[in-house]
């Protein structure tokens, strides 16, 4: 019994060592600044929306937060994949809105029809009068452990300002 607490007893000590050890050597995790919550989300759509509204394009908002894996996972994917990078900023105007227990940013999310009722990130797709065109749960553009680019490229294509102009078909209607 003397010998079984003593083995018990060096395992306890290597243990807390070992622990201790780690926590001692584990570099500080960096903090992800993407969304920011003290930005003014009324402000940032608005003149999105007048910028989208000028340039025939439609507004793409991402809302989530620095806390959310998800959501800088999306960002990061957009950021690592040019054509995915230029094909939303050449069709989009871009808002990033911060949800996180800092700024719950409740008014705006009321304006955006509650988006955050799928989860995050979840997008929003403004016309260039403001207006709310669809709200994107974006588990649906998932594939793996991620998001795909795929999905969200041809997500992106059926939300464009080209996309939703009739003029774009009739023209396709007249030739055909």
């Amino acid at each position: 019994m003397k010998k079984l607490s003593l083995i018990l007893l060096a395992t306890l000590a290597i243990s807390t060592a070992t622990f201790a050890q780690t926590t001692k050597t584990k570099a500080p995790k960096e903090e992800v600044k993407i969304y920011n919550p003290a930005a003014d989300a009324k402000a940032d759509i608005t003149a999105a929306v007048a910028r989208a509204k000028a340039a025939k394009k439609h507004v793409f908002i991402q809302v989530g937060g620095n806390w959310c894996s998800w959501c800088i996972a999306f960002h990061h994917l957009v950021d690592n994949t040019p054509a995915l990078k230029s094909y939303l900023n050449d069709h989009y105007e871009t808002v990033l809105v911060n949800y996180s227990k800092e700024n719950k940013n409740e008014a705006i999310m009321a304006s955006l029809g509650y988006p955050g009722r799928f989860g995050y990130p979840v997008f929003v797709i403004l016309d260039g009068d403001g207006e709310i065109l669809h709200i994107q749960n974006s588990g649906y553009l998932e594939e793996g452990k991620g998001h795909s680019v795929k999905k969200v490229t041809e997500f992106l294509q059926g939300w464009t300002y080209e996309a939703l102009d009739p003029a774009t078909y009739a023209t396709k209607d007249a030739v055909q």
